[in-house]
């Protein structure tokens, strides 16, 4: 089942059903209004769903529409709790080597994790609006799951039922605010500013065996000004699975549903499969040459970040964000 939230109907948007194909969509305001009360009330109204996007699929669902005739929000406008992990060690090592520092054993069995800002995310195709270049602005392509209420203290072999949808993020990052707020020994804000999801969540049997092992075994892309950056594999070198993240969240706090968790940026050790962020090129660029080349985003630049099936066909559509400048009042 694929599923996304128009824009209008308050901040919260409004929840539709979209076909397989990304073209068509149904509004479903007599089993649930909003993404949030689908995922509090899961097992009572996502059958009801499955039925019209069997229906839509099959061109037999009344007053469907197409797609492009409405703008998307996120899938979820905004979140209870936001969480993003670090599952891909082999990345963070690599910032770390790249700046001669040793990363500790730890970080290979207790993942990485933060808070983010999550009362408003932007659209998948909105602009990433920025005050400054100096900041270092840069994407993070990754996956994210979102979950049910999960219980306190799980196992992480009990958590993959508790994933209900999965859909991919820009979690866009500051790089040169990120230093001076790590420094102070309390986490970042600055450095961290509004993500955006891809306009299509879809659940985990929507993806033809590329769901595995609490992983997405499909490759990633992303574009920058419409060249390819990287198209890395998901499941590849991931090193903590999406079950484990959950279990790591809930170690002492129940997390309700419409808990997003991110996987970080997708990494593989195979780096002829290009990288996920500018920051990831950039370390790499240092340890070959002793410089960085590669500068972070411009005003004017554009990033596009999209997974496609087996056939080539979209899976969550595609997260297309302009860079501008944010002009204070």
């Amino acid at each position: 089942m694929k599923l996304a939230s128009l824009k209008k109907g308050g901040r919260d948007g409004t929840l539709i059903v979209v076909s397989k194909d990304l073209k068509n969509a149904c509004k479903v305001p007599n089993i649930a209004n909003t993404m949030q009360e689908l995922l509090e009330n899961w097992e009572n109204t996502a059958p009801a769903l499955e039925e019209i996007y069997i229906s839509l699929n099959n061109d037999d669902c009344k007053d469907s529409f197409k797609i492009e005739e409405e703008p998307l929000s996120s899938p979820l406008p905004r979140s209870h709790q936001w969480l993003d992990g670090s599952a891909y060690v082999n990345h963070v090592e690599l910032v770390r080597k790249a700046r001669g520092a040793q990363m500790p054993e730890s970080f290979w069995t207790d993942p990485l994790m933060y808070q983010g800002a999550s009362d408003s995310f932007t659209g998948p195709h909105d602009n990433i609006t920025i005050e400054s270049e100096e900041w270092g602005i840069d994407f993070e392509s990754e996956v994210a799951i979102i979950t049910d209420d999960v219980p306190m203290g799980i196992d992480a072999f009990e958590t993959e039922k508790h994933i209900k949808l999965i859909m991919l993020v820009n979690d866009v990052s500051l790089r040169n605010l990120i230093p001076s707020e790590l420094a102070k020994g309390f986490g970042f804000v600055h450095g961290k500013p509004a993500s955006a999801f891809s306009p299509v969540a879809v659940t985990p049997d929507e993806l033809d065996g590329s769901w595995h092992d609490s992983k997405l075994n499909l490759p990633l892309i992303t574009y920058l000004n419409n060249e390819i950056f990287g198209q890395p594999n998901a499941a590849t070198d991931m090193t903590f699975n999406f079950a484990q993240l959950i279990s790591h969240a809930a170690k002492s706090r129940f997390l309700g549903a419409g808990t997003i968790i991110g996987s970080g940026t997708v990494s593989n050790l195979d780096r002829s499969k290009g990288s996920s962020c500018i920051a990831e090129k950039r370390m790499l660029e240092i340890i070959e040459s002793g410089e960085a080349k590669t500068d972070f985003l411009k005003f004017g630049d554009e990033v596009q970040i999209e997974m496609k099936d087996s056939k080539g066909s979209s899976i969550f559509g595609e997260i297309k964000q302009k860079v501008v400048k944010y002009e204070t009042l």
